[in-house]
């Protein structure tokens, strides 16, 4: 399953950094996100708990750039 999520985030290194980090969240099969449109598209692993997902995403984005948000 896919999902595009609206994101804020100041600058292009930054996206790069929370696409890092939410590829290495556990259930997320791959995610792209675009720092030119503010969106972050997040592909599940099977089976897994969306809303479950994503708060973990969101936790491990904060981490690496603790200003950045990710409208779920």
């Amino acid at each position: 399953m896919k999902k595009t999520y609206k994101i804020e985030v100041d600058c292009a290194n930054c996206a790069n950094k929370m696409e890092e980090a939410a590829k290495k969240t556990a259930g997320v099969k791959t995610a792209t996100v675009n720092f030119m449109t503010q969106k972050m598209i997040v592909e599940f692993e099977e089976e897994q708990n969306v809303k479950a997902v994503m708060k973990d995403v969101l936790k491990n984005c904060k981490k690496v750039e603790d200003d950045c948000e990710i409208y779920l």
